[in-house]
């Protein structure tokens, strides 16, 4: 069991505190100066507390705060070499944090399915046994050089939301075909769901996992044809780039200070 502290609830924030707290196998304090967002996650969380100090007494001290407002927090709190810090603010470098605090640093992008412990995650730094145990009850992650996380960001960082609206896409089409909405939006929610899980287990690559689901003449090839003959691909491709940038230029804007 590992004593842990998430310092900021908003949205990824309370995800990590709910998926934590559902593993059963950890302690977990949340730390938000927004009463709401403490009541939101006070049924999924140890303690509940606006006070930053209280977080710091946590063996591993999650920051899942903003980036514009990443070193006021740090100013605040006080951490020993003891302690691991994982911060998980877009665009904020590694070195900056460290320059911050005396506790071990590790940077992850995590994203919103943290809250179910479905998480992907990138991370970077020195991974304690600790650290690896507390990303593992909440999902999947892979570790990557530092330069490497403006496109991490961008993949599973940002990622939900592009496969939200492909969801959304197959679910209107669904509707649109005469399926009731919630039937179609759980056929193609399922169906993501599903794919992903084979992605994961199975040894063929994408390619090949197409190729055994289309059977010649079948309905599956026939709609593989208009998706490899559109810009379906660049699309995605382009909104994975255009995140990349965004997350450069949050980089850029620590790269002075």
């Amino acid at each position: 069991m590992v004593h842990t502290s998430v310092i900021g609830c908003g949205n990824m924030g309370s995800a990590l505190v709910t998926g934590l707290w559902k593993s059963g196998n950890h302690t977990v304090i949340a730390c938000d100066l927004d009463p709401a967002a403490l009541a939101a996650v006070a049924d999924y969380s140890t303690e509940t507390t606006e006070d930053i100090s209280r977080a710091a007494e946590a063996d591993v001290v999650f920051v899942a705060v903003k980036p514009d407002i990443v070193e006021a927090v740090l100013s605040e709190l006080d951490l020993s070499p003891e302690q691991t810090l994982v911060t998980i603010a877009a665009g904020v470098p590694t070195d900056f944090v460290e320059a911050r605090t005396d506790a071990d640093v590790v940077r992850i992008m995590p994203n919103l399915a943290a809250e179910t412990r479905d998480m992907a995650a990138a991370a970077t730094g020195d991974l304690s046994p600790a650290v690896r145990e507390l990303l593992d009850d909440v999902g999947e992650f892979a570790e990557i050089e530092e330069a490497q996380m403006d496109i991490a960001t961008a993949v599973n960082g940002s990622g939900p939301a592009f496969v939200f609206y492909l969801i959304d896409a197959m679910t209107q089409a669904g509707v649109a075909g005469g399926l009731d909405h919630e039937e179609a939006e759980t056929l193609a929610a399922q169906t993501f769901k599903g794919a992903a899980e084979t992605i994961l287990r199975d040894d063929r690559s994408a390619d090949e996992l197409i190729d055994a689901v289309c059977s010649p003449n079948g309905t599956t090839i026939e709609g593989m044809e208009v998706l490899w003959d559109s810009d379906a691909d660049e699309a995605v491709a382009d909104a994975v780039a255009a995140a990349e940038r965004r997350s450069k230029e949050l980089a850029a804007d620590f790269e002075d200070e």
